[in-house]
């Protein structure tokens, strides 16, 4: 019996260096480079396609909550997460580059983990291999074809990646360093703007000419990555109430302004940042000319701009149980986006729970279920179980957990939520996982 991994993204990677610690072989097929595409960038395994962040790591953020219970599960990806990050206020963002550097060097160091650098189209559904199906949003057309016949018909959404723009190109006597509310360690470089460049920037920036994308849909737009331009169209102030929102900003001088763009840091040096929110789907000569017009931003130099591609998903209510497994064929398991999970701490836990299954399987244990007032539980417990058919993509939010009485302020409802959660898995882990 062999124990095969499709995809080496976030996942896939999690799942290898997972069955790696506890020394089981397995086979990880990862399609780049020869089939990279205008998305991937890198011949390593781990690649951040979209921000270079991982979320708030508070706990009264769900991603907090979702980071702590990856970490009490000893995480290989949020361990290299923390070795590798940069700046970014109450955020968790790495320096991409570094970040999947060291997840490729982990990988090929292991003796336990075979790396096959092909496209798989097809696998045998009939045979004694375990088959972990991680090929993230950007599966394959012909492998995405075979689980259309296999799973029944796939869904999508359209998602958005930001530019990424060269220090030394940025204007900095026209930027403020600041965190929000002074939360963080002055991390983001802010861009201000007054009523007048922001007329102009907006106005420009509904008009610009956007990249042609087969079969687009903006109902199939994921909602928390809406390009920027999509934002704005629903009126002049919506962008001052999202991405360039000026509220709890101020410049040393205690000024406040009419709307501002934060950029935050790709790398630890801050050689590179990336603006904060600005997902976009506007040709490339339009970002040029349209994100020039932020007085900071003048003569940018953009070494990466943004695009927007098709994101794969299957239907997991249809098809998955809570173990991560095919209903219907129990020697094939999936993890990350591919199941119906949005978003990179998600795609990271989510792989080390179908590895940790697939170790138990191959053993002859008992699969791990989790319990749902988890954050762990409560996610795979709403794509496999509760979601509605046909499911949307989700991720860690407050909303999946019961809720905790007595507590009227949200901040603190959710900590509650957060502190019971993890006292429900330590207990777990200690009754059951063990």
């Amino acid at each position: 019996m062999k124990i095969n991994i499709i995809g080496g993204g976030l996942a896939g990677s999690e799942a290898a260096l997972t069955l790696s610690k506890k020394k089981i072989h397995c086979n990880l097929y990862e399609i780049k480079p020869e089939g990279n595409t205008d998305i991937y960038k890198s011949k390593n395994f781990g690649e951040l396609v979209c921000s270079n962040s991982l979320k708030s790591f508070e706990l009264s953020n769900a991603s907090g909550l979702l980071k702590n219970e990856g970490k009490l599960l000893d995480s290989n990806l949020l361990r290299i997460a923390e070795e590798t990050k940069v700046p970014a206020g109450k955020a968790l963002a790495v320096n991409r580059e570094e970040f999947s550097k060291r997840i490729t060097e982990e990988i090929k160091k292991s003796e336990y983990i075979k790396i096959y650098r092909k496209e798989i189209t097809q696998i045998d559904l009939n045979s004694d291999d375990i088959w972990l199906i991680a090929t993230g949003p950007l599966t394959s057309p012909k492998f995405e074809s075979w689980l259309m016949k296999v799973f029944g018909n796939d869904l999508f959404f359209f998602d958005a990646v930001s530019p990424i723009i060269l220090r030394d190109s940025i204007d900095t006597s026209k930027t403020f360093v600041a965190d929000r509310y002074e939360k963080g360690t002055g991390d983001y470089l802010n861009c201000p703007m007054n009523e007048n460049e922001y007329s102009i920037f907006y106005e420009q920036l509904v008009a610009a000419e956007l990249a042609p994308i087969e079969n687009f849909s903006d109902k199939a737009l994921f909602e928390r990555c809406q390009p920027v331009e999509e934002i704005a169209k629903r009126g002049l102030d919506a962008l001052r109430f999202g991405p360039m929102k000026p509220v709890g900003l101020k410049d040393d001088s205690g000024n406040s302004f009419f709307a501002i763009v934060q950029l935050r840091k790709e790398d630890k040096e801050g050689n590179l940042y990336s603006p904060v929110g600005f997902q976009t789907r506007l040709k490339w000569k339009e970002q040029k000319k349209v994100f020039s017009l932020i007085p900071a931003l003048n003569n940018a130099e953009f070494v990466r701009y943004g695009v927007m591609h098709r994101n794969t998903y299957l239907n997991a209510p249809e098809i998955m149980n809570k173990y991560m497994q095919s209903k219907k064929y129990k020697n094939v398991f999936f993890a990350g986006q591919i199941s119906g999970l949005e978003g990179y701490v998600e795609a990271i836990v989510s792989g080390k729970i179908s590895a940790l299954n697939i170790e138990r399987i191959s053993t002859g244990k008992k699969l791990l279920s989790f319990p749902d007032d988890t954050m762990i539980g409560a996610l795979i417990n709403h794509i496999t179980t509760n979601a509605r058919i046909p499911l949307s993509p989700v991720y860690a939010n407050y909303g999946l957990l019961s809720p905790v009485k007595g507590i009227k302020r949200k901040k603190e409802r959710n900590i509650a939520k957060a502190e019971r959660a993890l006292k429900v898995f330590k207990k777990f882990l200690i009754t059951e996982f063990y």
